[in-house]
């Protein structure tokens, strides 16, 4: 097998090729679709896709800006990769669980999260459902079932398997994703929760986001397997390899894995093949690892304007829709950054909550002595 490289995929599927080795494709570039066996796409499905991903695409440059302006400290942006999340969350049950990475965070908004809530988290303040401990672009809420993640590369994954081994023991109706980038495959968590999901048939879907980048490292430094999916294999966990700037094709592979799953099938494992068509967060300079070029031919290819194409050619959308759609998405938007930045920071005394049931002695203490002091000044919410 010939180690992977940074190529833009095929059009369509090799014949013949295994599901780990080609490239699941359902969008044409010219807006058509495939015939694929077992393809269902639910009637409106595409115009919410390109709702939410448009929605994403702004709110990730909104966010970018306010990181530029000092207005909050750090973003990781979803550019060029929304296909993968939006798709994902269409997908997803009300009882499934998602254990997302950096570029995952998005789902909650297809679950239903108030936007303004979301936002919180990057600023770190009062509103934000977890009270500043996460570093921006951490969101979680148990309220639309989606676990905290940490920075610490593929830990995720050994939890979303847990949490499918004790929904099985439970005969509990839930599938559960957990989400990897390709450079989070190097890591032992990763091949721990695939071993573990292959011996125990654990009602789980793994998807591994493939754009190109461990923030600078590509594929071929990564691996000499002739794709991510084909680790699948060594597992005994059924794999494919789909387009990941491809809407239709993210969702129909996830929908057959999340029922697999709930069959009692056992686990998936599903590469997107994407491209992070931004930076690695606002604290990278991507130029000094690709070129303009390499980035302008995925440009070309950006999921948000194969999405449109498709809405385009069968009259779901046209330009004045189109632009009235994003105007009132703009509008909401601004209101929701409006409204998470005007909350204050979150109150000293929150930094006691959530350790212990019941407080001991010693954390008692603590938190009368630093209420006897006089509280920090503070330069407006979240700040």
């Amino acid at each position: 097998m010939k180690a992977v490289s940074v190529v833009l995929p095929p059009t369509d599927d090799l014949e013949g090729v295994e599901p780990d080795l080609g490239l699941l494709t359902v969008l044409r570039d010219d807006g058509s679709l495939r015939d694929i066996e077992g393809l269902v796409i639910p009637p409106g499905l595409a115009f919410e896709a390109y709702r939410h991903l448009k929605q994403l695409r702004i709110v990730d440059a909104r966010m970018m800006l306010l990181q530029r302006q000092g207005r909050v400290g750090f973003y990781g942006a979803c550019t060029g990769q929304e296909a993968t999340p939006i798709a994902t969350g269409l997908a997803l049950a009300p009882q499934d669980w998602v254990f997302p990475a950096l570029r995952e965070s998005s789902i909650m908004l297809v679950r239903g999260l108030p936007l303004a809530t979301y936002l919180c988290q990057v600023f770190g303040n009062a509103g934000d459902l977890l009270k500043g401990r996460q570093m921006p672009s951490h969101m979680s809420a148990r309220a639309v079932n989606q676990a905290s993640w940490g920075s610490c590369i593929g830990t995720q994954l050994p939890q979303a398997v847990g949490t499918a081994w004790a929904a099985k023991l439970r005969d509990d109706d839930v599938a559960v994703v957990g989400f990897i980038g390709d450079g989070g495959t190097s890591e032992p968590d990763f091949h721990n929760a695939m071993n573990f999901a292959g011996v125990y048939k654990t009602p789980c879907v793994i998807v591994c986001q493939n754009n190109q980048f461990a923030i600078s490292v590509r594929p071929e430094r990564q691996t000499a397997s002739a794709t991510y999916a084909v680790k699948g294999r060594a597992y005994g966990v059924p794999s494919v390899r789909v387009d990941g700037n491809d809407v239709f094709a993210v969702y129909h592979a996830v929908r057959v894995a999340l029922e697999r799953a709930r069959r009692g099938e056992g686990p998936t494992f599903i590469e997107t093949l994407t491209y992070r068509i931004g930076a690695h967060s606002s604290s990278d300079d991507p130029s000094l690892y690709r070129s303009q070029d390499e980035v302008d031919a995925w440009v070309a290819r950006d999921p948000l304007q194969r999405l449109r194409r498709h809405l385009v050619a069968t009259g779901a959308l046209d330009d004045a829709r189109d632009a009235e759609l994003e105007g009132t998405l703009n509008d909401a938007i601004g209101r929701a950054i409006q409204e998470a930045e005007a909350h204050p920071l979150p109150d000293r005394d929150t930094l006691f909550e959530d350790v212990y049931a019941e407080l001991p002695w010693h954390l008692r203490e603590q938190r009368e002595e630093l209420l006897a002091l006089p509280p920090a000044p503070t330069h407006g919410g979240g700040h």
